[in-house]
């Protein structure tokens, strides 16, 4: 029996659970406030905690897996170090998952799901999209990669199939994904958020490294780097 607390804040939500042999024990999510900042540094440790006190505590906890991106820079940096914090208190293994990676894992549970590709795309705002293209059966076939809509609708329309296309993206590009071919989840299906129980799910079957060279998958620089580098003489 292996037991899992695994956390997401690669999107403006605060996702957590603890998974014991793939079933869930216990979920939390924190979404951003209608009208505000995301929760990421204020909610994160609290509700891990409630989390794994509902499985029993620290000590029931064999492993830890957490969400590496790409996505908020911000939001990644809270999660890393609420992890390698965590780790080092611990001694837990940590896992790391690509945030794209378990979307997709959401997206084949859902109705019509099973037998598709799976098109994990998160908004990267700058009017850009972060997204992957997974296999039927989860397995990576591009990505994670960033790119304007237009240039990812290219992408989809060199595809032998429709994909099944969730997230934050999908939702703000569903109409050149479904010009391209690809098959939106409606906006209120669950699979648009990216949700802690799939980072413990997949962290099960991957191969924990030292916390402290574990690193985000930015894909590009952040804002301040930008700005830095467009002010330097």
């Amino acid at each position: 029996m292996t037991v899992i607390a695994g956390l997401d804040t690669a999107t403006d939500d605060v996702s957590v659970a603890v998974v014991r042999d793939a079933e869930v024990v216990d979920e939390r999510l924190v979404p951003k406030p209608a009208a505000g900042r995301p929760r990421h540094a204020e909610a994160l440790l609290v509700e891990l905690e409630a989390a794994v006190d509902a499985a029993g505590g620290w000590g029931a906890i064999d492993l830890l897996g957490v969400g590496v991106g790409p996505g908020s820079f911000t939001g990644l940096r809270v999660g890393l170090a609420t992890v390698r914090a965590i780790a080092q208190a611990t001694g837990k293994p940590v896992v790391p998952v690509g945030t794209l990676a378990a979307l997709a894992q959401g997206i084949g549970e859902q109705d019509g799901g099973t037998g598709r590709s799976r098109l994990a795309v998160l908004d990267g705002r700058r009017g850009e999209a972060f997204a992957a293209l997974f296999a039927a059966d989860g397995a990576e076939r591009w990505g994670p990669l960033v790119a304007e809509p237009d240039e990812l609708a290219e992408r989809l329309r060199g595809l032998p199939e429709s994909p099944l296309a969730a997230g934050s993206g999908a939702l703000r590009f569903r109409g050149e994904l479904e010009a391209a071919g690809a098959e939106v989840l409606p906006d209120s299906s669950p699979a648009h958020r990216a949700w802690a129980r799939h980072v413990c799910r997949l962290a099960a079957d991957g191969t924990p490294s030292p916390p402290e060279a574990i690193q985000p998958i930015y894909l590009r620089p952040p804002d301040a780097q930008v700005w830095l580098d467009r002010d330097s003489p």
